[in-house]
């Protein structure tokens, strides 16, 4: 026996808090604005007039030395890296919403430096700040939204991050292409100057909404916990199972700490918590091992590369494309398929989607097929990866850990993937550039064979966790089940937690009776 059925409600029963998973999931909104603008200021007039040089021989007549390249592409994700080294002590001390507000003071910060740079090096800066910053969006959202939204809806709900990633990196092409033309520094200033409103609106937006109930009751705030659980539930639940719930948190909660030892980084690793780390961060750097930086960082470059005429529109149609993907994906997660089947399914197709573009490179290079060949595969690859594989990391990385644990694994996850993300970043110019290797699209050969990497852990190793409580999933790997016997097991957690609360509220019923008849 699971959870009780009541408690597997859709959307319309939980729809105030799906709005506040939604909100919360603007968080990475910033995130994909940043890096859709900054990826197409490297074919931009007027930000190689201040960070390139002017070549006549080149397409616009302006070029970005390789060293710079990198150092602007790579400082976000070292940024990201430094920053997940202060999540752990934060989390310690401070709730998920708290590290929503220290992530906006250093995104101010950060957009503030990039706006003023006048050198490559002060850029770095604010593109470091700008990913301490993402470190703790990232981070605190994602276990917000996992610990907070109903089991049914967790999957949906936390993959919004990929929804919301795509919706700002629309929103940054499309600034970026109407700023275009101007030749001087507002053109890049104006698009820097838009990343303060995604933090403004989200630091607002945590002032009207509960802590995670989870993290209260793990700093023995009970009462709290309750009414936050309440807030969040709303009508959705009879007080018979939201007091199942409520139950089932404490009695997780209980058996985390008593299995706990003086050293959070050290408890990841003791135990049934190996296994779970080593899946998180095997979820969180499929993200890198996808390719998928290649062309977040140098897609526009990647685009001028291959022939493409129009970069700033072709790059906002893929933009678009992408959305369509991760919209169908969110539904057939919601309808139709496991998170596990879904991340093999876009693993798959990313396999396929780099093995093409990279055929026509080494069989045609230079040539008008290639070109075409590679904005195919391209749009292939945003719709089916975006849609099914990249929109479900969030979800598995986040709930694959219990909730003690669950930041600190978080934030390590994210500082390896980003230390990926880093070099592939640092090193795709080398791959890419004219003055280097000028690989082009056979760069993919190398990310075909990463995704089959990837592909081949899935499937031996990942389980599927989809309609599990997060207690239940705690108590799946406590009993150390397969990853083939995941969806059958029979768990006992949320049972008992059903018969306690039933027994509670009779209790009270008969303590009312009793003063009733008494008076």
């Amino acid at each position: 026996m699971g959870i009780s059925d009541q408690r597997n409600n859709g959307f319309r029963e939980n729809w105030k808090c799906v709005l506040i998973c939604l909100g919360m999931a603007f968080a990475n909104t910033q995130y994909g604005f940043d890096v859709g603008a900054i990826s197409t200021f490297q074919t931009m007039p007027g930000f190689l007039m201040k960070f390139g040089y002017q070549d006549s021989t080149l397409k616009g007549g302006w070029g970005i030395l390789t060293r710079d390249q990198q150092l602007i592409a790579s400082f976000l994700n070292v940024g990201t890296i430094i920053g997940v080294l202060f999540i752990a002590p934060f989390s310690r001390f401070f709730g998920r919403r708290h590290g929503i507000w220290m992530g906006t003071l250093i995104a101010f910060a950060g957009c503030a430096a990039q706006i003023a740079a006048t050198s490559v090096a002060s850029l770095c800066v604010g593109r470091a700040l700008m990913g301490a910053s993402n470190a703790f969006f990232i981070t605190f959202s994602n276990a917000y939204i996992v610990e907070c939204a109903p089991p049914r809806l967790r999957g949906v709900c936390s993959a919004m991050f990929a929804v919301t990633i795509n919706i700002g990196t629309i929103l940054g092409a499309v600034v970026d292409e109407r700023t275009s033309h101007i030749m001087n520094e507002l053109s890049y200033q104006i698009p820097l100057a838009c990343l303060f409103i995604f933090p403004t609106l989200l630091s607002i937006f945590v002032f009207f909404i509960p802590e995670s109930p989870r993290w209260l009751m793990l700093h023995d705030r009970r009462d709290d916990a309750e009414k936050s659980l309440a807030f969040l539930r709303g009508d959705s639940l009879e007080p018979e199972f939201l007091q199942e719930e409520l139950i089932e948190i404490i009695r997780g909660v209980e058996e985390e700490k008593a299995n706990a030892s003086s050293s959070s980084f050290v408890d990841m690793f003791r135990g049934t918590n190996l296994r779970r780390t080593m899946l998180c961060v095997a979820v969180a750097l499929s993200r890198a091992s996808s390719g998928v930086w290649v062309f977040l960082s140098y897609g526009a470059y990647f685009y001028r590369q291959a022939g493409v005429d129009d970069i700033f529109m072709i790059n906002i149609y893929a933009m678009v494309v992408q959305l369509v993907g991760v919209v169908a994906g969110l539904y057939c997660a919601y309808k139709i398929w496991g998170r596990r089947t879904m991340l093999l399914v876009g693993t798959g197709a990313s396999i396929i989607s780099m093995v093409g573009p990279a055929l026509g490179a080494t069989i045609a290079p230079d040539t008008t097929e290639a070109a075409k060949a590679f904005l195919a595969f391209n749009f292939f690859y945003v719709i089916t990866y975006s849609g099914w594989a990249g929109s479900m990391t969030w979800p598995v990385s986040a709930e694959v850990v219990n909730s003690r644990l669950r930041v600190v694994t978080l934030s390590f996850a994210t500082g390896v993937d980003y230390v990926f993300a880093w070099l592939t970043s640092f090193c795709s110019p080398y791959f890419l550039n004219p003055t280097a290797l000028n690989w082009g699209a056979k760069y993919c050969w190398i990310w075909a064979a990463s995704n089959a990497v990837t592909f081949a852990f899935f499937w031996f190793f990942l389980p599927d966790m989809q309609g599990r409580s997060l207690e239940e999933i705690d108590e799946l790997f406590e009993k150390r089940v397969s990853t083939r016997d995941f969806p059958t097991f029979e768990c006992q957690s949320s049972s008992q937690a059903h018969d306690i609360a039933l027994q509670k509220l009779e209790e009270a019923k008969v303590t009312v009776r009793r003063v009733e008849r008494d008076g």
